[in-house]
């Protein structure tokens, strides 16, 4: 027996196992998950348990045992951090007292400013500000200057008179979340140059933005191709030449990672540059006595990406791509044996240190799995095949970016696939270093970079055509509903299934789970149901109505001087993320451009069966509405109760007033009817002006809403369709007081986002209010 135990002690207690390194993949996976949980958050924690959480945090993280401490720490750590950046962010916005006020400013111009016709744009940092607004330096702002605007060069420093306010945006399911990119970027208001007269230039251009605002300008007089568009975007990341006509073709074709300096960019170019050097160890092999060859390369390599990143002025997708790349090379200049897992390990944890705010953007995350793809392409033996490796990467990125592509975007490209077997090595191998060529002769000597620039642009004239038939073919591109987040993770997990060494078996599984990501996550609803939902335009109208089987919508949004189109920006992608395929019919309450602006946008996608609006007002493009007229869908009556046959159009008093009601309930949308047509209705049409949900007639305006109308509705929902803290300053009180008197709720869209009412069974309830349900702690509170 004793032999025995002896013999058990000479063999010695278990090895432990080893520790969980400090920077390793289960830490970097923790520390992600952290932040992200932070993301998902409607308010804050108080600012003392987020120290206390980022102090515990590290104490765990720097301890190797137990297995599982570093990671708990790194959570707790990523969670904290996160957490008290999000909260710093919000601190620099504008002061709620300074809005609307007229400020007088110090600004220093950065990026290139965006030009359009009767309005620019343009990105500032706060020097200094007079009286109250000297809280401001150091922030930035997003100015527009209305109507003719002198020539702005960044670096130029100005002194303006400004009205400001803090960053608030619509919210609606697929649409853009300016609220979320504010703070990302760490924009402190919005707001326009007042009195133009008095600004002020003080100080010339100057810096880095205007070295790229004159290599623009120099590639746009580099020749009469129209494509040097494309080699402005490639060498240096200004898009501003690119139309909608442009991205439509790049969307459809799956190519808008390649005409836009991204992180996947980045890591070509890096990898381009470890090609050279392998060229030049080749050419002169005394060069490995003074550095090895892996190191060389790496150093060649990283100052490609830098030199790079610095062409597209810094930009944050380049810089978050050349700090993974300088992560994962590091290692090697080290000469430290690591993984790819390890780098991507170490580049992950260097970007949520540096900013965990980046998370927010798309860009983080199409970058990120970029340059991860790229790695994971490479030959691990660093001996041949790179030139094959760096396309296959791309051909890769196309599939393994595909659910985030859904998930930020709500489209994928049928098309892109198969295009990008071209365009990869087109504009990748041929155009992009034509491109950067240029911008180096040019360095050398003003002039050289000439025929490089021509070069590629002519590249380009060959292969756009090409592209353009390409995008014009049916179903190129297709749009997806907004997909729940469990259908985003099975995408992701079937993306890496896919793309896992070959021998794998059962890989044609890996694409079931991609199926979720074809359904919206919505109830059926029964005959005789409805749906009602105001969709979040700011100051305009625009109206869903769904059925079982149909899909009406009510006003298309307003458009704007400067180019913005609700329509497109607003509507139409709420349209799709909701999952909606075709449009039966669109009514356009009347032309105003409020109701009327984004119907444009609408027809070019969906093609509407239908378009009904008042007689007079494009009689050639469109249908009369008519009162008395009607049609049931499912079970579900409409009617149109104004106007009447032979009605002369008069805009607001001429709007179409449509009735929508089924077995449990009713809906009224007047449009913008004032009190004369409210008192015909109350004459005439007396028994079908009771409702369950209203759409109060002109937004609130005390031209309409008549006591007496209120009264003979009586709704159980009042819906306004307003903007934050309008011009009008709708709805006015006396017309909000007299539905109250009634009962009625108020649901509006500058309180509310998006509101989403449902009639069945149950009877007509609020099924969803964006700034409630989608709230998360960057957007402003409602009201």
């Amino acid at each position: 027996m004793f032999a025995g135990w002896r013999k058990d002690r000479a063999a010695g207690p278990e090895a432990p196992a080893p520790a969980v390194a400090p920077f390793g993949l289960a830490v970097a996976a923790a520390l992600a998950l952290g932040v992200l949980v932070v993301m998902r958050l409607a308010e804050l924690p108080a600012t003392g348990w987020l120290v206390l959480f980022c102090i515990a945090g590290t104490a765990a993280w720097l301890c190797p045992r137990p297995r599982w401490l570093r990671p708990a720490g790194a959570l707790a750590f990523g969670f904290g951090w996160a957490a008290l950046a999000g909260q710093h962010a919000l601190d620099t916005r504008l002061p709620p007292e300074l809005a609307g006020m007229d400020l007088r400013l110090t600004v220093t111009l950065a990026g290139l400013p965006d030009v359009r016709p009767g309005l620019t744009r343009l990105d500032a940092r706060v020097i200094a500000g007079e009286g109250e607004a000297a809280v401001l330096a150091g922030r930035r702002l997003r100015l527009s200057w209305y109507g003719r605007a002198p020539e702005f060069a960044p670096g130029e420093q100005w002194a303006l008179t400004v009205r400001l306010r803090r960053p608030r945006g619509v919210l609606n399911p697929g649409g853009f979340d300016f609220e979320r990119r504010a703070l990302e970027r760490r924009l402190a208001a919005t707001g326009y140059v007042r009195a133009p007269q008095s600004a002020q230039r003080l100080r010339e251009a100057g810096g880095l933005d205007a070295w790229r605002a004159g290599m623009a300008t120099r590639i746009d007089a580099a020749g009469d191709s129209p494509s040097l568009r494309f080699v402005r975007a490639l060498a240096l990341g200004d898009t501003r030449g690119l139309g909608e006509r442009d991205w439509e073709v790049l969307r459809a074709t799956g190519l808008s990672h390649l005409l836009a300096i991204s992180g996947f960019h980045v890591g070509v170019v890096a990898g381009f540059a470890a090609l050279l050097a392998r060229a030049l160890y080749w050419l002169w092999p005394p060069l490995g006595l003074r550095l090895p060859r892996p190191q060389g390369a790496a150093v060649l390599a990283l100052c490609a990406a830098v030199g790079y990143a610095a062409a597209a002025g810094f930009a944050l997708p380049t810089l978050r791509a050349t700090l993974m790349i300088a992560a994962a090379l590091l290692a090697r200049l080290l000469r430290r044996a690591h993984s790819t897992a390890q780098s991507l390990a170490l580049a992950l944890i260097a970007l949520l240190l540096a900013d965990p705010l980046a998370v927010l953007g798309a860009g983080f995350w199409l970058s990120f799995l970029g340059v991860a793809w790229l790695l994971w392409c490479l030959p691990r033996d660093g001996d041949a095949g790179y030139l094959r490796a760096l396309v296959n990467a791309q051909g890769v990125a196309a599939l393994g970016l595909l659910p985030l592509t859904v998930w930020f975007f709500g489209q994928a490209s049928l098309a892109g696939p198969l295009v990008n077997l071209a365009g990869i090595p087109w504009i990748t191998l041929l155009v992009v270093p034509l491109a950067l060529l240029g911008l180096l002769f040019e360095l050398l000597h003003a002039g050289l970079g000439l025929w490089p620039w021509r070069l590629a642009a002519g590249a380009m004239d060959l292969f756009w055509p090409w592209l353009e038939r390409v995008a014009d073919l049916r179903g190129a591109l297709v749009w997806l509903p907004e997909p729940s987040l469990a259908a985003l993770l099975l995408a992701l997990a079937g993306a890496f299934w896919l793309l896992l060494p070959r021998g794998l078996p059962a890989k044609p599984l890996a694409l079931l789970l991609f199926l979720p990501l074809l359904w919206p996550a919505r109830e059926r609803m029964e005959p005789g149901e409805f749906e009602l939902t105001m969709i979040d335009v700011g100051q305009g109208s625009a109206l869903l109505v769904r059925t079982a089987g149909h899909v009406l919508l009510y006003d298309a949004g307003p458009a704007y001087a400067g180019g913005l189109d609700m329509g497109e920006a607003a509507v139409v992608p709420a349209l799709r993320a909701t999952g909606v395929a075709r449009l039966d019919a669109v009514v356009v309450s009347h032309g105003d451009s409020d109701h009327a602006g984004g119907l444009g946008a609408v027809r070019r996608a969906y093609a509407p069966a239908r378009v009904l609006a008042p007689a007079g007002w494009r009689d050639g493009e469109t249908s009369p509405c008519l009162a008395d007229e009607g049609w049931e869908w499912d079970g579900v009556r409409f009617e149109f109760l104004h106007p009447p046959p032979h009605f002369p159009y008069l805009g607001n008093e001429a709007s179409c007033v449509l009735r929508v009601a089924g077995p449990h309930g009713s809906a009224l949308l007047p449009g913008d009817i004032g009190v004369v047509i409210e008192q015909r209705l109350l004459r005439e049409r007396p028994d079908l002006l009771p409702a369950d949900v209203l759409v109060v007639p002109h937004h609130g305006s005390r031209g309409s809403s008549s006591a007496a109308f209120v009264e003979a509705v009586a709704p159980r929902y009042a819906l306004y369709g307003i903007g934050h803290r309008n011009r009008f300053d709708f709805p006015r009180p006396e017309v909000v007081a007299r539905y109250d008197a009634v009962g009625a709720e108020r649901l509006d869209s500058a309180a509310d986002g998006h509101v989403r009412l449902r009639v069945d069974a149950q009877g007509v309830r609020v099924v969803e209010r964006a700034r409630t349900a989608r709230r998360r702690f960057w957007h402003e509170p409602a009201g």
